[in-house]
């Protein structure tokens, strides 16, 4: 049976591994035609120096339904953007969903740090790589997804508009990344709600990316004994788990209910039903105000 998202083209902008890995296979899932770009391929790979590639992300995606096409692109780089989207166009002809996941600045913060004592020049590269990066690539990829009505677009931050407010996020540059993506769909939101698209900000919880698998010495077949040494991890989900926000809001005929705002994988699972891989449904930003940053011995009963 053909999947809800046949005859869909998404592009998925910085999906070499983690959220964006997973929001591309469940897209692919769905049924889409999903392009996945980042920097690290079979033949080259980022400063990160790490062995995921936009390749293996393709073919992810093509296992589990859709069709995965992968490209090469730093987002810095508005040519490199241009000529992507103008791929799509001519490949695809349209384009549905826009997924703006790029980030790659996991290596350029340090936590706690004040902005004097803090690298400022890995400080700014972190603004670029999280911010410039996505209004380059909207500015690039929104006039093709508004060739026709009901396109999504999706800017995947860290942290709720609601706890980011209130809460200092790691050092300035980290929280002012973080917000500013947040601003960019509410923004977003006004420019494209009246042109027949939805902008959204989503957030995952604390997720089981590679990396963070890799900083606990785990796999994800044996992820709870990291809980000996950070309980509160307890509470932690896929990266599928937002990819199956995504592809719920894809799917919602009613999605521009959601335009402009701050949504969690948490709190959509809430409303549409679905489950992280292991069919439970972690709501990692409730658990955080009410027992991670209460205090509380870490306790997941009832957070998942």
């Amino acid at each position: 049976m053909p999947g809800p998202l046949e005859g869909k083209v998404a592009l998925v902008a910085g999906a070499t591994r983690g959220a964006g890995r997973g929001i591309a296979v469940e897209l692919g899932a769905a049924g889409a035609t999903v392009y996945v770009t980042g920097r690290s391929t079979r033949a080259r790979r980022s400063e990160y120096d790490r062995p995921e590639t936009v390749e293996d992300t393709a073919d992810l995606v093509t296992e589990a339904g859709g069709r995965g096409i992968p490209v090469a692109a730093d987002h810095l780089d508005p040519v490199q953007v241009r000529a992507l989207v103008d791929r799509i166009a001519r490949e695809s002809g349209r384009l549905d969903v826009l997924v703006n996941d790029i980030w790659g600045a996991e290596h350029l913060f340090a936590w706690d740090t004040p902005v004097w004592e803090h690298d400022l020049d890995k400080g700014l590269r972190l603004l670029r790589l999280a911010v410039e990066t996505h209004a380059i690539t909207s500015h690039h990829a929104l006039p093709l997804l508004l060739r026709r009505p009901g396109g999504l677009v999706v800017e995947v931050t860290d942290g709720t508009a609601d706890y980011n407010r209130d809460t200092y996020r790691v050092n300035l540059f980290y929280d002012l990344a973080k917000a500013s993506v947040l601003r960019m769909a509410f923004a977003l939101g006004h420019e494209l709600g009246p042109r027949g698209a939805t902008a959204v900000a989503l957030t995952p919880g604390w997720m089981r990316s590679e990396i963070m698998l890799d900083t606990f010495g785990v796999r994800e077949d044996n992820w709870r004994d990291a809980l000996a040494r950070e309980p509160h991890f307890a509470i932690s989900e896929t990266p599928r788990y937002i990819g199956r926000a995504v592809a719920a809001l894809a799917t919602d005929p009613d999605v521009a209910r959601f335009n402009g705002t701050s949504l969690s994988s948490g709190g959509l699972a809430q409303q549409y039903g679905f489950t992280d891989l292991d069919g439970s449904r972690p709501d990692a930003w409730r658990y955080l105000v009410e027992i991670q940053d209460a205090g509380k011995p870490a306790d997941a009963a009832g957070y998942r």
